[in-house]
């Protein structure tokens, strides 16, 4: 199985991330009994926002990933053994 992971995944997080924000302190804060009524506070919270733009910056080292993963794997294979370890190739015939 090929798991493919487009190389702008990274830029991917930091929008997700954005929607978190806008998510957390407008949408799950308010309360809307239309379409238009949540589309104005998504409107307010994008204005508010462009007055004093933060940009979300990735700060995780090469290192500290790759760390992060060797920790993950661990746990994994302490939750199920051989769970990480490479699939064989299936055989066709």
């Amino acid at each position: 199985m090929c798991h493919f992971v487009p190389t702008s995944s990274s830029w991917l997080n930091l929008v997700e991330r954005w929607f978190r924000e806008l998510t957390e302190k407008t949408i799950r804060r308010g309360s809307f009994g239309s379409v238009p009524d949540l589309k104005q506070a998504i409107e307010e919270f994008m204005r508010a926002w462009n007055q004093n733009p933060k940009p979300f910056i990735w700060t995780a080292s090469v290192g500290k990933i790759i760390e992060k993963i060797e920790r993950a794997r661990i746990k994994m294979e302490q939750i199920n053994p051989g769970s990480t370890l490479p699939r064989r190739k299936k055989k066709w015939g």
